[in-house]
């Protein structure tokens, strides 16, 4: 736990909490909420954000405004420690478990983006390593199984790259069609999402169609059943993972040791539990490319900063918010990203 050890230590110093909401919306076809932490302490404000899926959990964190007893004097390791101690719900049952997750990353990553703005050190300067650009796709659904989105995504940028999300309306043609462009770099197959807009049933016929149809595609989350798992025969070096990874233990007890993983933050809700299975991940000779949760603020900078150190030249679904917009527009940031000249704390 080299990464980790190098923050660890940090001093944290907090005298007031606050949030602010956010709402867009998506080219997915819902309506975002995200929710803005603000730590105050010594003059500095360290700022993460909660991507809890659920409406309703935002709007009662920012009208009740619950501190949680953050004030003090910590280090960075005591107040990891103490958020994992903490129910950041004050009694509200999330929908989803893994929501908990999420809110302790948004106030995780605050607190080191204070801790490291109070010891005047951006992130890469503490870790011992430097910023590099970082390559992005982009990710999307294509509504009613329409080649339309990705033909007018390339009439603005030609060489633009696409995370796509197929569905059991995707036919031979569309298939056909996205091959041409030679742009489709992950198919996400939703596997393992239930109860959520974007459930994918294991499908026979589609996984055959995506691993056929789109050869040199990572084929992410495919749900391994009775009907599926022979269809992967011989394709396990192409299977990533995202949904069910939480930490470390969930990469060791896959199916098989994977090539790929996707690596969200936000889902590992510890900053220690991130670099670790990062360290991991990164000894065992895995691929590792960056995901995100539709943030709408500086959660989306905090996935950089991080793709940015540990893998900046992957397909990394790290977008600019803007390419989360309903449409499709011109005049956007092209890929690679690249840092800011003077970045500070968790910034980027």
């Amino acid at each position: 736990m080299a990464l980790f050890a190098a923050l660890a230590d940090l001093p944290l110093s907090i005298s007031s909490v606050s949030y602010d909401l956010h709402e867009a919306e998506t080219s997915s076809d819902f309506t975002r909420l995200s929710t803005t932490i603000s730590l105050d302490g010594d003059g500095e404000t360290g700022r993460g954000e909660d991507v809890t899926y659920e409406p309703d959990d935002h709007r009662e964190l920012v009208e009740a405004a619950p501190t949680f007893d953050l004030e003090g004097e910590w280090t960075f390791e005591e107040f990891s420690a103490h958020l994992a101690d903490t129910d950041l719900f004050h009694g509200r049952e999330p929908g989803r478990h893994d929501f908990r997750n999420y809110r302790q990353w948004g106030f995780e990553s605050a607190a080191l983006d204070l801790a490291l703005k109070q010891a005047d050190t951006p992130l890469a300067a503490q870790l011992g390593m430097a910023y590099q650009p970082v390559r992005f796709i982009i990710s999307m659904r294509l509504p009613d199984a329409s080649f339309d989105r990705i033909e007018r995504w390339l009439s603005i940028y030609d060489s633009y790259e696409f995370k796509l999300d197929p569905t059991d309306e995707w036919d031979d043609d569309l298939v056909t069609a996205l091959a041409a462009t030679g742009a489709v770099r992950v198919c996400d197959l939703k596997g393992h999402y239930e109860g959520t807009i974007v459930d994918q049933a294991p499908d026979p016929d589609l996984y055959r169609r995506i691993i056929d149809g789109l050869p040199e595609a990572v084929i992410e989350d495919p749900a391994l059943t009775d009907e599926t798992r022979p269809l992967f025969a011989g394709h396990e070096g192409r299977v990533s993972w995202d949904a069910t990874i939480h930490s470390l233990d969930d990469i060791k007890n896959l199916p098989w040791e994977p090539d790929w993983l996707n690596i969200k933050p936000s889902r590992f809700g510890s900053v220690e539990s991130l670099l670790e299975s990062i360290e991991y991940a990164q000894a065992a000779g895995m691929h590792l490319y960056g995901g995100g949760q539709f943030e709408l603020d500086v959660g989306r900078e905090h996935i950089h900063a991080l793709a940015s150190l540990f893998y900046p030249d992957a397909a990394n679904d790290v977008a600019p918010v803007e390419y989360n917009r309903p449409e499709p527009s011109a005049g956007l940031a092209k890929s690679p990203l690249t840092p800011t000249d003077a970045p500070r704390g968790f910034e980027w």
